[in-house]
């Protein structure tokens, strides 16, 4: 039997993700040199800060504050870059590509504003970028969308991306507690940085869909073209009203890849309360990608952390090794022209309106002419009972209607006197019904 095959890996940035990489390549030697056949060797750590504790044990000699030395050594074959942020990491991500070797990246704000650059750099250089832990963690969805449903043309993606988003609304919807309480039993379970607002704004989620929306159409998404909407608009109230009306409230990434065009939204959306996607709950991922041959395809799981997202770039190691070793040729992506974007006006939903009306005669008519003047169809109009204030919550429903149209009337509204606070729209996703047949490829 012959013995497997060695290569060397770069670790770049040894924090939480970094150190998490390195205990996996080190305990699980062995268990990947059986699987694969290929034995990995790591070579060397690069990180500014060489002291902190980073809770893993790693030699010594193997630390090193010199970065472009490593990334150089002829004894490293692939470069992992966990560093973050985009400037020192696109750096380090185009040093080791000119040097004609594979990196391995988590990094979704760099692959969202900067992948076409980097990909063509990768192209020229007969390298690759494998970036499995860029999206959802530990959940292999790159390589279900890019390698098992390559058969398929993938007409709608549902991501439930964020980790943090998910468990405060979770603590929201469960707990009752307010917005703020809940970022912060966030921010002490660890989940939520200090300044929580790259997630609960929306940004890192729409970093995630510009990666799958890019895949999906087999073109690159600008980053611009995302329409971002955070959740600190969610309410306990739109909470109770989404139980009452069999939903959830989940921040989610639409995806919608139509013969017109492509269209990406993040925002706070009501799903239903049965389906697979409104039971995730605390800091868990789940994204449901919909093709034409295999219909709906769901994949869950932790989203973050140090050892799932370890064990996506862990994976993504092996997985160059083997294409180094083999010759074979790594899948592209972010390749040729952005696609058509289909502009957020046009996109048609049902909508989640609700409004603080002041409670006097007359402002339940007033807010049902705006609707009308806008022709935006109600479905059904719920008052709650029972609320003792100038201000009463008023939900109205409406039937699907164009995105351009809702925002102007939510507009008017927002200058509607009595009402109390900006109005909050959310849409409706059902999740089901715009199955995509073969015969429209």
């Amino acid at each position: 039997m012959s013995e497997p095959v060695e290569f060397g890996v770069a670790v770049i940035g040894f924090g939480t993700v970094g150190a998490g990489v390195v205990d996996l390549l080190t305990k699980h030697q062995d268990l990947l040199t059986e699987r694969a056949g290929l034995r990995p060797l790591l070579r060397g750590v690069g990180d500014l800060d060489l002291d902190r504790p980073r809770g893993v044990r790693v030699d010594r000699s193997l630390l090193t504050r010199d970065v472009e030395g490593l990334i150089r050594r002829p004894d490293v074959h692939i470069v992992v870059e966990t560093v973050g942020g985009t400037k020192a990491a696109r750096d380090i991500v185009l040093a080791a590509l000119r040097e004609r070797k594979p990196v391995v990246t988590a990094n979704k704000a760099l692959l969202a504003e900067q992948g076409p650059e980097l990909f063509q750099v990768a192209r020229d250089h007969g390298a690759g970028i494998y970036f499995e832990a860029s999206v959802a963690g530990g959940v292999p969805v790159i390589r279900a969308v890019r390698e098992g449903l390559v058969a398929n043309r993938i007409a709608r993606i549902y991501g439930i991306l964020n980790g943090t988003c998910n468990y405060i609304l979770t603590r929201m919807e469960e707990d009752g507690a307010t917005f703020d309480a809940a970022l912060q039993a966030a921010q002490q379970a660890g989940y939520a940085e200090t300044d929580p607002s790259l997630d609960v704004d929306g940004i890192d989620t729409a970093h995630k869909a510009v990666i799958l929306a890019s895949l999906a159409c087999g073109r690159p998404v600008p980053f611009s073209a995302v329409g971002v909407e955070g959740i600190r608009s969610v309410a306990t109230v739109d909470l109770e009203y989404a139980r009452t009306l069999g939903y959830s409230i989940k921040l989610m990434a639409v995806i919608r890849n139509d013969p017109g065009g492509v269209s990406v939204h993040v925002g706070p959306c009501l799903v239903p309360r049965y389906h697979l996607l409104g039971q995730v709950r605390a800091e868990y991922n789940a994204v449901l990608v919909r093709g034409d041959a295999a219909g709906d395809t769901v994949y869950c799981g932790r989203g973050a952390g140090r050892y799932p997202t370890a064990s996506a770039i862990v994976s993504d190691i092996m997985d160059a090794a083997r294409r180094r070793q083999y010759a074979e040729a790594h899948p592209d992506a972010f390749r040729g022209e952005p696609p058509k974007i289909r502009a957020d006006a046009y996109d048609r939903a049902r909508w989640y309106i609700r409004l603080m009306l002041m409670d006097r005669p007359g402002m339940l008519a007033r807010a049902a002419d705006v609707f009308g003047r806008h022709e935006i169809s109600l479905a059904s109009v719920v008052q709650r009972e029972g609320w003792h204030d100038t201000y009463v919550p008023v939900l109205f429903l409406t039937h699907p209607a164009m995105y351009g149209a809702v925002r102007r009337a939510v507009r008017e509204l927002a200058r509607l006197e009595g009402i109390g606070g900006l109005p909050v729209c959310f849409r409706i996703e059902d999740l089901a019904g715009d199955e995509v047949p073969l015969s429209s490829r």
